[in-house]
């Protein structure tokens, strides 16, 4: 099949979160599979030009209420043959930020830049006489190509044209004025067909959700949990009414980058049958980040966005959260790699000098986050919701047993702790509460030092399962020929 994927970002080009390396994996993996899968972007004001090659000639692209000519660019996902086309246009792009700045956080004309995008993604296979089987849009910012797809353009050169569109995050939604609907270069008829219509406003992810073929969210978890309220951000009524078209498939990891047998950010590389060699890492991990070296305490590491998705109130909220009673009642170390609001960046730095067994970096640091899950006993993620999920992931690749809320992909990688028989690949927990990751906490702990043989063999479990993406892959493939019409859609 031929397939192109329309995104706001990829790595290594542009990244705010999981979304861009789930497009830049799955577009190689289906590459693998033979398919003939291309991915189209806009060209941010970082990615640098020089490294890039110009498609000849001005490209075109009605809309809104003009026709806007942008450039055109050619790169290749590394380690791939996998093209990416990126929309060069300077008054939309040109600017640092993928979708806003500290100062700006959520950019004013994003309805402009990312409609652009849309109606580009079609002018690109024009230009390039290149016509997929599958547009695959991703969340909010892509959710026009689809829409336009079936309203403009599925004719001619795009009959035989269908449509996927995946959720890697719902709770991001792309709400705007509805009097910015004009940009978008849709008729006012569509505003209401398309299903732009959110209480007088304008919901892009609402419009991608009723306008697409088929549709995906990246855990099979997290598929059933957007159609309860609790979860959907409001889109859980529309969900319910397509939820014969909603597929959840986990997303995979990049065993490349995430693999502790061939890892050069830790000091001693190890697997499964070579596990003491973790040893070394979590001696090297203490004392970066100058704590006791001691092998018989359990290190507990969390690297994660200090945001409220992530149960950061509940862990580390002041006077309430369960850290300081975590550090003060269980014998362990917990290391801290983070960063966002501000409140959680203050309190994690009070306790780091108040705790003489915690320990945090304010920030991100790619080999600190490696070290942390190859050094670390046990790693905590008290989501509140999580999507999918990858640190879970690269702590099961790399023996380090997660702590998790049972929630999304959390609750469909992670298999819960048997003190029965020592089955199992971590610790998980229904309620977020501070009492609940006290407790599993101090469970995970109990098992440390008195069922050190399950904790072990829960290890070497965790470390031989299949997290790479050619599973999910495949899963896709499934829904592409769903869409197919020769499917009946």
């Amino acid at each position: 099949m031929k397939i192109l994927m329309v995104t706001s970002e990829a790595v290594p080009f542009a990244k705010t979160g999981g979304l861009a390396d789930a497009v830049s994996a799955l577009a190689i993996a289906l590459s693998r599979l033979g398919h003939d899968v291309r991915v189209v972007m806009p060209r941010y004001y970082r990615i640098d030009r020089s490294k890039l090659s110009l498609v000849p000639g001005p490209m075109g692209v009605h809309s809104g209420y003009q026709e806007i000519w942008t450039g055109l660019y050619e790169g290749v996902l590394p380690g791939s043959k996998v093209p990416v086309y990126f929309i060069d246009h300077e008054e939309s792009y040109g600017r640092d930020g993928v979708y806003g700045t500290a100062g700006e956080t959520d950019f004013n004309d994003n309805p402009q830049r990312f409609s652009l995008l849309g109606h580009a993604a079609f002018q690109l296979c024009r230009k390039i006489r290149w016509f997929p089987d599958i547009i695959h849009a991703h969340d909010w910012a892509a959710a026009l190509a689809p829409i336009v797809l079936k309203f403009n353009e599925r004719r001619g050169e795009f009959a035989q044209t269908s449509s996927v569109f995946t959720i890697h995050n719902i709770g991001y939604q792309g709400v705007y004025s509805k009097h910015l609907f004009p940009y978008t270069g849709l008729s006012w008829d569509n505003f209401y067909a398309a299903g732009f219509e959110d209480w007088d406003r304008m919901n892009f992810l609402k419009a991608g959700i009723i306008s697409s073929d088929k549709l995906t969210t990246v855990s099979p978890t997290y598929a059933k949990e957007i159609q309860r309220p609790e979860y959907g951000f409001r889109m859980d009524g529309i969900l319910r009414y397509r939820s014969k078209d909603l597929v959840g498939i986990l997303n995979g990891v990049d065993t490349d980058i995430w693999n502790p047998q061939t890892d050069p950010l830790i000091p001693s590389n190890y697997g499964p049958k070579t596990l003491a060699k973790k040893a070394v890492n979590k001696a090297a991990l203490q004392k970066r980040m100058g704590l006791p070296v001691d092998p018989d305490v359990p290190v507990v590491g969390i690297v994660t966005r200090l945001a409220d998705q992530k149960g950061v109130s509940e862990l580390f909220g002041p006077a309430y959260g369960s850290a300081w009673r975590i550090c003060t009642e269980i014998n362990l170390q917990m290391v801290v790699l983070g960063a966002g609001e501000q409140w959680c960046e203050n309190e994690i730095a009070s306790l780091s000098h108040s705790l003489p067994n915690f320990r945090a970096f304010i920030g991100y640091d790619e080999s600190l986050s490696h070290l942390i899950e190859a050094g670390s006993d046990f790693f905590l993620m008290p989501s509140r919701y999580e999507p999918c999920g990858l640190n879970q992931m690269y702590s099961l690749l790399y023996g380090t047993l997660p702590i998790v809320r049972r929630t999304g992909g959390l609750a469909d990688t992670v298999e819960n702790y048997d003190e029965q028989t020592g089955e199992g690949t971590g610790f998980s927990f229904d309620n977020l509460t501070p009492q609940s990751i006290l407790d599993t906490v101090g469970w995970a702990a109990y098992a440390w030092y008195n069922k050190r043989d399950h904790v072990n063999a829960m290890r070497i479990r965790g470390m031989s399962r299949d997290y790479s993406w050619d599973g999910s892959a495949r899963h896709y493939e499934e829904v592409y020929s769903s869409a197919r019409p020769s499917a009946g859609v």
